[in-house]
């Protein structure tokens, strides 16, 4: 459609709820199945639309979204993963440091979005296995665009049920991430420290 700001706008949505999905009251992970992995996306969903409506400030959203991001998202897993080769020779301080600051930066960069979604839903479908753990279907309904696929990655490999990986129409979030983050990295030279500094007042 001419002018639509849809790409975008998916970019975004996916942001949202990555920044929303890893500490605090975790799913167990015994026996992971299909329905397991349904309800974990499901509550995060319940949350994440509580949020958005809630009419709270968008400071207090934003330490809303940050506390989802650490509640349902491998955390440790996804700031790896978008840091790529430079998390190796990260000092174990600095991986931390960044684990920290990624957090923040996600729950900040797309929580400045979330009156896009007001009144928008997202609708869980199915879920499959799949070797990485489930992948979990549902279909995103924003007002003013045709409903969109939105899959899920979901694991317990580190010992909890959590989602790592978000797909829109195929797009992930992760290999979106880890390009933005490269680009910042080379911008300040590979200086990671700054880099880390930066997270915590970017988005």
């Amino acid at each position: 459609m001419p002018n639509d700001p849809m790409p975008n706008r998916r970019l975004a949505l996916a942001g949202l709820l990555a920044g929303s999905i890893a500490l605090a009251m975790p799913f167990p992970a015994l026996a992971l199945n299909d329905a397991e992995a349904k309800a974990l996306i499901g509550k995060l969903v319940d949350d994440l639309n509580a949020i958005i409506n809630s009419g709270r400030s968008e400071q207090a959203m934003f330490r809303d979204f940050e506390a989802l991001f650490a509640k349902y998202g491998d955390v440790p897993i996804i700031a790896r993963s978008s840091l790529g080769a430079a998390w190796r020779s990260a000092s174990a301080s600095q991986q931390s440091a960044y684990i920290a600051a990624f957090r923040t930066y996600m729950a900040t960069k797309y929580g400045k979005r979330f009156r896009e979604f007001i009144g928008g839903k997202i609708v869980v479908t199915g879920a499959k296995k799949v070797k990485s753990g489930y992948l979990v279907s549902s279909m995103a309904h924003l007002a003013g665009s045709a409903p969109f696929a939105v899959e899920w990655q979901v694991s317990d490999k580190s010992g909890q049920s959590k989602m790592f990986n978000i797909y829109i129409e195929g797009v992930s979030l992760l290999a979106t991430e880890r390009t933005e983050i490269t680009a910042m990295l080379d911008q300040r030279k590979g200086n990671l420290d700054q880099l880390i500094r930066d997270l915590k007042s970017a988005g």
